[in-house]
């Protein structure tokens, strides 16, 4: 049900339980105690030197049982084969570690595993045009059949259909939802939920039967942009929370990539405004491709290559897809020849005239292929003929 963990995980869900310590709050106390088994015992002196705790916090603390109440939770959690992963938990998202204020704990239908490092999110405006449904079905088929996770709030309008597409597309995808996992929201999206986890995950930071409120959002959007490589806004008048995301974000160092939309569009004033304030224009899945940066460790996936990638009619057939080792996006915008090349170099130092025989391509293919592979910084040349992985990825 939960992942390894270095403490108890009733202490995690516990604190996490305990109403008035958000996400900041859990952050200051672990800061200050070193792990939420030590902020449930500590004494109200000890409690009340903390920045942000008042007698309403401990109050709170000290009036309800959260073991007991965690406990309940977890057999909740078992009862509705839902996983808890902590924040110390071995499986949880290495990238949305590093935000700040990351979720002590989350609630998954469903499986998050290491390929999700690879991910990207797509949101944009609940009220969307047919406009704005066809770019969310472009982007969000294409990266998924690029082998791009996709990351979305399971919202009305664009979210919904980046999740379908994705779907669709055969790929996977990660709701991330601001309610618990057992008071979904919207209600009626709680049978598309199942569908999403079949395929990747529905997650959340809330309690099981937490209902959505205004506050929760933001909290949630924060998740939606940490556990991923680049957001994409597709529709997103100048008021629309889908800018809180994309500020979250930017904050984050995340990638942020705007989608034009009509110059008259009230729908696409807050894309506009960000292109124009420098955020990234893209056309289409190879421009998201080129944008992305590194991963934090390489990631062995299915991947299928472009040409297969762009046919308009079915699904890619199985035989088009191969297994590589990726250690930045853009690697999955590259040709046949080029991603055949480039998995026979690694980190170690290889000689041209080993690639050539281990390849079986003509050597004036593979030196012109190496030569776009430097280009496009995914190798560097060494002295004595010999070619490795690029260090600037």
């Amino acid at each position: 049900m939960a992942g390894e963990t270095n403490g108890p995980i009733d202490a995690y869900v516990a604190l996490n339980l305990v109403k008035g310590i958000g996400p900041r709050l859990q952050t200051i106390l672990l800061e200050r105690f070193g792990s939420p088994e030590t902020v449930l015992r500590a004494s109200d002196a000890e409690l009340s030197s903390v920045p942000g705790i008042g007698k309403k916090i401990i109050d709170a603390l000290r009036h309800d049982d959260h073991r007991d109440m965690a406990r309940r939770e977890l057999a909740d959690c078992e009862a509705n084969d839902l996983s808890v992963i902590t924040h110390d938990c071995q499986d949880y998202p290495p990238l949305l570690r590093q935000i700040p204020d990351p979720p002590l704990v989350l609630y998954c239908r469903g499986r998050i595993e290491p390929r999700d490092q690879l991910a990207v999110a797509i949101v944009g405006s609940r009220n969307c045009t047919l406009y704005g449904r066809r770019m969310a079905e472009q982007f969000a088929g294409g990266l998924a059949r690029a082998g791009i996770t996709v990351i979305s709030g399971l919202a009305r309008g664009i979210d919904a259909v980046a999740h379908r597409a994705a779907l669709q597309a055969g790929g996977r995808t990660i709701a991330v939802c601001a309610s618990g996992l057992l008071k979904m929201y919207p209600p009626e999206h709680t049978n598309f939920a199942l569908e999403i986890a079949q395929q990747g995950a529905v997650i959340s930071e809330s309690p099981l039967l937490r209902s959505a409120s205004r506050g929760l959002f933001p909290q949630r959007n924060r998740i939606v942009s940490g556990m991923c490589l680049g957001v994409i806004v597709i529709e997103a008048s100048r008021t629309s929370g889908t800018l809180h995301t994309a500020r979250h974000a930017m904050e984050q160092g995340r990638e942020i990539f705007a989608v034009p939309g009509p110059l008259d569009s009230r729908e696409s004033e807050g894309c506009h405004q960000l292109i124009r304030d420098g955020v990234q224009l893209v056309r289409g899945v190879d421009d998201v491709l080129e944008g992305l940066g590194p991963l934090m460790q390489p990631v062995q996936m299915q991947y299928t290559p472009p040409a297969a990638r762009r046919q308009s009619t079915a699904e890619p057939a199985p035989q088009s897809t191969q297994t590589v080792e990726v250690q930045v996006p853009r690697q999955l915008n590259l040709s046949d020849q080029q991603t055949q090349i480039l998995n026979l170099i690694t980190n170690d130092p290889i000689l041209v005239d080993t690639i050539i025989e281990q390849s079986g391509i003509e050597a004036s293919r593979v030196l012109s292929t190496l030569t776009i592979l430097q280009m496009k910084k995914l190798v560097e040349r060494l002295p004595g003929n010999q070619v490795v992985r690029s260090r600037f990825l």
